[in-house]
């Protein structure tokens, strides 16, 4: 991990810093699956961001804190992407937020949502494949 994005993760209260640091792990094992290329780890707009540089197959993944919440957390894609939107129509599990076009909302207070996370990875990280 670089050294400031690992800054970024060290500023995070402990639940948020524990369920991002899970995203970023499945985020990495879904793009190994995938066989996206090695992914770019860096940061963009102060936020731990995720690149498919090499294959560019898809778009950024970012993981952020939604503005005045201390009990959840947030994975970015681009907002002129359909992805949120997709997500809003295949995505069932009641954990789940969506904010606006651009962010997928999940709790740290609860188990992570595992399989609609991987989904929504997946699909960004294969968004210009399709």
């Amino acid at each position: 991990m670089p050294p400031e994005v690992e800054e970024v993760f060290a500023g995070m209260n402990e639940p948020q810093r524990e369920a991002m640091l899970a995203v970023r792990e499945l985020i990495f094992r879904t793009a190994d699956e995938l066989d996206v290329g090695p992914l770019t780890e860096t940061l963009k707009w102060g936020e731990p961001a995720f690149l498919t540089e090499a294959s560019k197959s898809g778009t950024t993944i970012r993981l952020g804190v939604p503005k005045g919440s201390e009990n959840s957390c947030a994975m970015f894609v681009h907002c002129q992407t359909t992805l949120v939107a997709e997500f809003r129509e295949t995505i069932v599990d009641p954990s789940i937020g969506f904010e606006g076009n651009r962010a997928v909302l999940f709790p740290v207070e609860t188990p992570l949502p595992v399989v609609a996370l991987r989904h929504c990875i997946a699909q960004a990280l294969t968004y210009k494949r399709r």
